[in-house]
C-alpha cells in the first residue's frame, strides 16, 4: 500500500512519517509532497492508497487539493494532518469529503486509529 504525507514542512512530514511507522504501519510505501499541486501530480501518477494532507501549504493548500481530486473524480481516501483546527475547517473539510482531520500535536495511537479506517494493516 501507498501512503502520500503532503506538508510544505520537510520536518512534519519526517514527523508524520515516522508516526505511521509508530503505528504499525512501517511496512507500507511513504510517498512525499511539498505542496497540493506536486501531491495531485503524484496522486495522478503513483496512485496513492490515501493522502495525509496539511490544510496550510504555498502553491496549493490541501483544502484546494481535495476539492481539485473530487472535481476530478478521484476517491482516493483524504484525510488532513494540521496544526490549529478550526470548527470552519472541519466542516469544509467533511463537505470537501475528507475522511478525518488530526490535529498536531498527535500520536501514534491517534495516528493508527484515523488509518485503521483504510484498511491499510
Amino acid at each position: 500500500m501507498k501512503i502520500l504525507v503532503v506538508d510544505d514542512s520537510r520536518a512534519m512530514r519526517r514527523i508524520v512519517t515516522r508516526t505511521i511507522g509508530q503505528a504499525g504501519y512501517a511496512e507500507h510505501d511513504i510517498l512525499e509532497a511539498e505542496n497540493g499541486r506536486i501531491a495531485l501530480e503524484l496522486v495522478r501518477s503513483a496512485a496513492p492508497d490515501v493522502v495525509l494532507a496539511d490544510w496550510h501549504m504555498p502553491e496549493m493548500s490541501g483544502i484546494e487539493l481535495l476539492r481539485e481530486l473530487k472535481a476530478t473524480g478521484s476517491t482516493v481516501p483524504f484525510g488532513f494532518v494540521t496544526a490549529n483546527v478550526t470548527r470552519d475547517m472541519v466542516d469544509q473539510a467533511r463537505a470537501a469529503g475528507a475522511v478525518f482531520l488530526l490535529a498536531r500535536p498527535f500520536t501514534a495511537e491517534d495516528m493508527a486509529e484515523v488509518l485503521s479506517v483504510f484498511s491499510l494493516v
